[in-house]
């Protein structure tokens, strides 16, 4: 039977004596008014303010002539602050020592006698209760008779946060009740879940969507952050950390961190709440057009490659994709891994920036200059080039001349022995070949060279073996004008300046008639022998041998120049 339920001692007839203090019958007073306050009192719910706050208690004005106080410990267990006007529910422990109520925070009451606690057992409700120790496999706790509560009912993980619970004042609830062997079993535990689950509840119903709320980082997975907003956990999901692309959280949040982060989606059915913390940051695309102009080089690191090019972060948050035919000025690269690779630091050149879409161009190639523009002042007609075979065609093959310059021999300009049915039957790729160049037109990027034209000739023998100056015979195949085709020999041709001269005049008929025969004769012999042929004076014509010198000579446009001798 619980104390306060059994009937006082019968107070003394004797009368108080002369010399009895005055401190004396106070004391007596108070003791007789705490105890009439705890029977009358107790439990009984009241609403307290805040009056003061000192360094171990908490004043409250509960309405009476006398304040209340609570351990300033009790607010501190929980993480809660206080401050003069805070408006609090309370219950009336007792009243200590020094005069003032002891106040509880429980928002139950305390069972009065073995029929409070049958009714509480029946009904599952919460009463209050104290924890006065630590007893084998649990605690013993004061809820009006002494009550067994198991370890693994008191909601606490080890045994130093059941030291710490002993003297502190709970709720519980009776799973026990034998009054015939005054056996009671209570349990913390289900009491803090049923509150966790309601705070839960209670707190996704609280959350809106667009408000900023703090939080703490309670554990990292690879697609995000767990974080506790107040009794309920939120998900940071990885892209939501930063405008920067982020592998994985660990690598900018630990478990601990307090965030600060927008609500972005509340989803009370299935309890789920969204958070960002990249939205409480300015967005840098809004800035782009202003920063990175069309033909501008700039710096960054490649974060990752496809199959169709390479990104490139500029700033944290920017990304500009280098596309693959941007990559190099060879046909050669297939994909982009054979260029770049993530972590790469590229100097690259800005083709194009659409900020409404969020997409910046960049060039790789561009970067590194390009080789056309060197073309025309290096590769002159009829110079000679050597390089690799890149590809071969039905129609030619393909020569690398210079990084990201290609030229192509066409098969007629192949061989001058043979006729080719195709370039593979004297070519294989990877063969170093020379070349002439034959046409260079930098503005279509097209190079047409031609292997034959190094081949030596009759010509070029013929060019060799004269120096100019040397007087030479040959037979003028065609004159035209003041200038006249001359052979000087099977396959070598050079032309002549035949000055003031004039076409030769026809022949009047003689009297008697030219022997043809005798005449193809003496040229043939002139021819053969070199003979002086037609004099100085003679008229040039078609098919006169003459005598001639060689005036210039030019191997590599491989031409002769003659003048009368």
């Amino acid at each position: 039977m619980l104390d306060q339920d059994r009937p006082a001692a019968p107070e003394s007839q004797t009368t108080n004596e002369p010399n009895e203090s005055f401190g004396d019958i106070l004391s007596q007073y108070e003791q007789s008014h705490s105890h009439r306050t705890q029977t009358d009192q107790g439990g009984k719910q009241l609403e307290g303010t805040v009056v003061a706050v000192t360094g171990e208690s908490v004043f409250l004005d509960i309405g009476f002539k006398i304040e209340g106080t609570i351990p300033v410990a009790d607010f501190t267990a929980t993480g809660d602050t206080v401050k003069p006007g805070d408006k609090m529910p309370v219950s009336i422990k007792g009243r200590g020592q020094d005069g003032y109520y002891e106040l509880s925070r429980i928002k139950v009451e305390r069972p009065r006698d073995w029929s409070s606690l049958e009714n509480a057992f029946a009904s599952k409700a919460a009463i209050a209760g104290t924890v006065t120790g630590v007893v084998k496999g649990g605690l013993s706790v004061d809820v009006g008779v002494r009550a067994f509560m198991p370890a693994s009912r008191s909601g606490t993980r080890d045994a130093a946060e059941m030291e710490k619970l002993v003297g502190q004042e709970i709720r519980v609830r009776i799973i026990k009740l034998d009054t015939a062997d005054e056996d009671v079993v209570v349990d913390r535990r289900a009491l803090l879940e049923e509150e966790e689950r309601s705070a839960k509840e209670r707190r996704y119903s609280e959350v809106k969507e667009g408000e900023t709320v703090q939080g703490t980082v309670r554990s990292l997975t690879d697609y995000g952050a767990f974080v506790d907003i107040g009794g309920v956990d939120a998900l940071l999901h990885v892209g939501d950390i930063s405008w920067a692309r982020i592998d994985k959280p660990a690598d900018v949040l630990k478990v601990g961190d307090r965030v600060e982060a927008r609500v972005l989606k509340v989803d009370p059915s299935k309890r789920r709440i969204s958070l960002g913390l990249k939205q409480l940051q300015p967005h840098p695309w809004d800035l782009v057009a202003e920063k990175y102009k069309v033909a501008e080089r700039v710096k960054g690191s490649v974060t990752r490659v496809t199959d169709f090019g390479a990104f490139v972060e500029l700033e944290k948050g920017i990304e500009g994709l280098i596309h693959l035919s941007e990559m190099s000025w060879s046909k050669k690269v297939r994909k982009p891994a054979d260029v770049v690779k993530p972590g790469d630091q590229v100097e690259v050149v800005v083709l194009g920036v659409n900020a409404g879409e969020r997409r910046i161009s960049l060039g790789l190639k561009q970067a590194m200059g390009d080789p056309w523009a060197e073309v025309a002042a290096k590769l002159t007609q009829g110079s000679t080039v050597e390089g690799p075979v890149t590809s071969i065609q039905k129609f030619g093959a393909f020569v690398q001349v210079a990084e990201g310059v290609e030229g192509m021999v066409h098969i007629g300009d192949i061989s001058a022995e043979k006729r080719l049915n195709h370039p593979q039957d004297v070519l294989k790729v990877g063969q170093v070949v020379k070349a002439m160049v034959l046409e260079v037109d930098t503005g279509k990027r097209r190079l047409r060279l031609g292997m034959k034209q190094l081949i030596p000739t009759s010509l070029d023998e013929y060019i060799a073996e004269h120096k100019e100056g040397d007087v030479v015979t040959g037979r003028m195949t065609d004159v035209s004008g003041n200038r006249a085709k001359v052979e000087l020999g099977e396959g070598v041709y050079a032309t002549c300046r035949i000055g003031a001269e004039t076409a030769p005049e026809e022949e009047t008929a003689t009297e008697g008639k030219v022997d043809l025969s005798s005449l193809t004769s003496m040229l043939q012999q002139r021819w053969k022998g070199g003979g002086a042929g037609a004099g100085k004076g003679e008229s040039a014509r078609s098919g006169q041998i003459r005598s001639f010198r060689i005036a210039r000579l030019d191997a590599g446009a491989k031409k002769i120049e003659l003048e009368l001798a």
